[in-house]
């Protein structure tokens, strides 16, 4: 059996970018790899993206940037100019960016940034490591875990049962629409009060409970009518700042969630000894 061997992927994204000069998305480098390697994973080329991006959040959970360094090797040749988006990365238009070690672990930075800087730190379009560090499995993708939640509607301690929201024109509450952004999953309790959620994938950052505090108080003006609106953020870790916030916002819950993988043996049915049905 004959196999085409192929570049590794970060390689060929790259070769696929630089002719382009102008911003580009990753559903395009998805089709354009996927055209000349139809069996490559989809999955696995957004992973590759987020590694290969030097302002991504979610990079430094990938082997390929474990360790703190100057955004100058082979795999920092791309920069995020907004949610699905990048370019090429000129470190004399977009700044120099590093890979550094701070007192929460592994972070992006731009030469000049304040430690501390949330804008320097913002995940842009949600592609968070595999396996994050912090015990249990991750989502590859954030819409992954929000497409299982809403397929799979969950109970919390706080709210008991949920089911997905579905307002009057028939829209259901996954990436709702506000004017403060798409909400990841919006769910009623079983007295018909709203819960929002908030997914990050890899470690909560503090920020959050700003954000889904935005959502929430959309819904309270524009759609609660009197019901109550709670929150949810979900992730594979909550940090320490995230859960400091959060003692002093009753109204949103902090979850961190688990995967874990069923093996079930299979056997052939119907077949007689020697492969003949």
């Amino acid at each position: 059996m004959s196999t085409i061997s192929r570049p590794p992927i970060w390689q060929l994204i790259r070769d696929a970018v630089a002719p382009l000069g102008r911003e580009t998305s990753n559903g395009e480098i998805k089709q354009l790899l996927l055209n000349a390697y139809p069996d490559l994973n989809e999955a696995t080329i957004a992973c590759q993206i987020a590694i290969c991006t030097v302002n991504r959040v979610g990079r430094v959970g990938y082997p390929e940037n474990k360790k703190p360094r100057l955004a100058n090797s082979r795999y920092d040749f791309l920069f995020a100019t907004g949610r699905g988006k990048v370019t090429w990365y000129d470190p004399v238009k977009h700044g120099l960016w590093s890979i550094v070690e701070t007192s929460d672990g592994l972070a992006v930075r731009r030469d000049g940034d304040a430690t501390d800087d949330i804008s320097t730190q913002v995940d842009i379009d949600a592609v968070e490591p595999v396996d994050d560090g912090f015990g249990g499995g991750a989502f590859a993708l954030e819409s992954h875990l929000r497409d299982y939640l809403a397929r799979n509607p969950p109970s919390t301690t706080t709210h008991g049962p949920l089911t997905l929201f579905v307002d009057a024109n028939g829209r259901d509450g996954v990436e709702y629409q506000t004017d403060c952004g798409p909400a990841d999953l919006v769910f009623l309790d079983m007295a018909k009060n709203f819960v929002v959620f908030e997914l990050k994938l890899g470690r909560g950052p503090d920020a959050a409970l700003g954000q889904v505090q935005r959502y929430m108080g959309w819904f309270e003006h524009h759609v609660a009518m009197g019901k109550s609106v709670s929150g949810v953020i979900v992730a594979n870790s909550i940090s320490d700042k995230l859960r400091y916030a959060g003692k002093v916002a009753p109204r949103v819950q902090l979850m961190e969630y688990r995967l874990s993988v069923e093996l079930v043996p299979v056997t052939l049915k119907g077949l007689a000894p020697g492969g003949s049905a």
